[in-house]
């Protein structure tokens, strides 16, 4: 299957409305991939029976890893279709979708070999390795690729916040014509 390079590709009417569609689109598909992710982790009691924890908890962080890696995956494609159909747009519609693009900006992800690499991230290393002295040691890296599931929904919510602003702004702004 090919992926759209941006989010006007095969829409007619409003561009504008086409992009906010689509991103909204995006961003649902990110944040139902970190709540399966969680939903999967919550199912995982469920097997503590018959697995033991050294295979379990393994298990769990690597479904957060899996689930997080998609919706950063999912973010950075958002911002790249989004600014190239903005490049395709004239002043006034950049000027509605600004808020969006700001996000964007103001949220930048970072590469998923950086936000994996304990060393680069030293605080949320320090607080995964104080989870593990607390709890159990094997809890060290759920801890870990937890906090980027957090950062994951986070900037989703706020990305979400961002859509839904411009999209009653556009709704204003039609009702007064």
């Amino acid at each position: 299957m090919t992926q759209k390079k941006d989010y006007l590709k095969g829409q007619f009417g409003n561009a504008v409305s086409a992009i906010i569609k689509g991103i909204d689109r995006d961003v649902e598909r990110g944040e139902d991939a970190l709540m399966l992710g969680l939903g999967i982790v919550m199912l995982s009691s469920t097997f503590a029976p018959v697995a033991p924890p050294s295979i379990l908890l393994p298990l769990v962080a690597l479904t957060f890893a899996i689930s997080s890696g998609f919706a950063r995956m999912n973010y950075h494609n958002m911002e790249r279709k989004l600014l190239e159909s903005m490049a395709q747009l004239e002043g006034h519609d950049k000027i509605i979708l600004h808020p969006i693009a700001a996000v964007f900006a103001e949220n930048p992800m970072r590469s998923l070999a950086e936000s994996f690499n304990p060393l680069k991230n030293l605080k949320r290393t320090w607080k995964s390795a104080l989870g593990g002295i607390l709890i159990n040691p094997l809890w060290m890296p759920i801890f870990y690729v937890m906090g980027i599931q957090i950062i994951e929904e986070k900037n989703l919510g706020i990305l979400n916040r961002a859509i839904i602003g411009v999209e009653q702004k556009i709704s204003s702004l039609s009702s007064l014509v």
